[in-house]
């Protein structure tokens, strides 16, 4: 064999051990801080395995990921506002990729793989979970004020969808729905803080990611009234466009009873807000019973707000459907808050893209939304709060001028009363009414 031949297949030896060796690419990584925990994200080429445990002396945690090459700069990621003050590197023995990242303080940690998206590939996360004290403290002095208050706050929670890692819908110019729900959000926490006898907060306060789920129990735990969850719609057309309010189906109403009943640590929650109903000590067809009528109040109360919200948007700018919605969304799943999610646009479609991006459309959405839910809570307000005594103080009524589209039992449902008192409190004898009309709206 000659000399050539011999060199040519050694090379080829050599570039078929390399690239039997080569290993999964961890090429880029970004990190997340939060109010109460802090993301770690690890790009992959592939699906990984990957073990992550604690050490102590000195406080560390170890991700070891199994056939990994390292090929992005972690010492590059800003450790500034996390529990992390740095992160190391290395090779085991077995070829796995080990990245220890040495801890400021106790975490609790926990890992899981994502699969590819429109954006991302391969991920491993790594969340790093510890206390969020101000907003404990903040929930702490809500529960102190409605237990001491016989005219407390009406208490709303909003909820900028998607965060961090889940961008949510992308417009066609790249913006982003997490950034344009997030400047909502912010809107209408300030907008409802000014006003006398509200009181709101948000889910999030910055660019990160909260779990659905998670989203609903910092509702529960500021005892909210009504959680608002802001989302920007999205089409494989770019030709849907305008705003819609949805609320809970009842389909998803009796999966969450179900779910509720299954899991143990929901066992002691409340039902109805503060002097409600545990079910700690309720057998299960009782426990059923309640958590029943609870969900069907929530959604009926939140079908009232809902509607009151859209009538504003109404005024704001094209509707993409003309009544609320049902749907099962996971974070309309509370069965103790009234909930909407409010789609305030096609981020899909050029013009909604374009407006949902601007300040003074932003004010408009934001004052809409919020007047509906100022409207909805003045004809119907929580029991004990500053409202409802002003409403009682007042003759519990108000006015409303009649608007194309108008019926007695819309009206009702929007405003939590029955036809009949509506009927009775305007003199009205039929089921006619007249653009421009103004009736009174008795309490509820």
């Amino acid at each position: 064999m000659s000399g050539w031949i011999i060199r040519v297949l050694a090379s080829l030896v050599l570039v078929l051990a390399a690239t039997a060796q080569a290993g999964t690419p961890v090429d880029n990584a970004r990190i997340w801080p939060a109010t109460d925990h802090t993301r770690l994200v690890l790009e992959t080429g592939d699906s990984v395995d990957h073990r992550l445990f604690a050490l102590e002396s000195p406080r560390r945690l170890v991700i070891d990921v199994e056939e990994a090459d390292l090929e992005t700069d972690l010492s590059a990621l800003d450790l500034e506002e996390t529990p992390i003050r740095r992160i190391r590197t290395g090779r085991r023995e077995n070829g796995d990729l080990r990245v220890v990242l040495d801890m400021k303080k106790d975490v609790e940690p926990r890992s899981f793989l994502l699969r590819p998206n429109k954006q991302y590939g391969h991920r491993l996360v790594v969340d790093l979970m510890s206390s969020d004290s101000t907003r404990e403290e903040e929930q702490q002095a809500v529960l102190e004020d409605q237990s001491d208050s016989k005219r407390r706050d009406i208490i709303v929670v909003v909820d900028a969808g998607h965060g961090g890692e889940d961008p949510g819908a992308i417009g066609p110019s790249g913006v982003q729905e997490k950034d344009v729900t997030l400047k909502l959000a912010e809107r209408m926490v300030e907008r409802i803080d000014a006003m006398e006898g509200f009181q709101a907060y948000m889910t999030r306060k910055d660019d990160y990611y909260i779990g659905l789920r998670k989203r609903t129990k910092i509702a529960r735990d500021y005892n909210a009234d009504l959680f608002v969850s802001v989302h920007a719609d999205a089409f494989r057309s770019p030709n849907p466009r305008g705003a819609s309010v949805y609320a809970l189906s009842t389909d998803g109403a009796s999966s969450e009873t179900a779910r509720w009943l299954a899991e143990s640590e929901n066992s002691a929650d409340l039902v109805g807000g503060v002097g409600g109903v545990s079910l700690k000590d309720k057998d299960e067809m009782l426990a059923g019973v309640l958590l029943d009528l609870s969900m069907t109040a929530s959604i009926e109360y939140s079908m009232g707000v809902g509607s009151n919200v859209l009538d504003q948007l109404d005024t704001v700018g094209q509707l993409h459907k003309s009544s609320v919605e049902q749907a099962g969304f996971a974070v309309l799943k509370s069965p103790d808050i009234p909930s909407i999610l409010v789609e305030a646009g096609f981020i899909s479609n050029p013009t909604d893209e374009m407006k949902l991006t601007q300040a003074a459309h932003q004010k408009r959405i934001v004052d809409a939304m919020v007047d509906g839910i100022d409207r909805h809570f003045r004809s119907s307000p929580p029991p004990g709060t500053l409202i409802a005594h002003q409403q009682r103080s007042g003759g519990g009524k108000r006015e409303y001028e009649i608007r194309r589209g108008d019926t007695l039992s819309a009206i009702a449902r929007r405003n939590q009363v029955s036809v009949q008192k509506l009927k009775s409190a305007n003199n009205i004898n039929g089921e006619t009414l007249h653009i421009g009309q103004v009736i009174s709206i008795p309490s509820s």
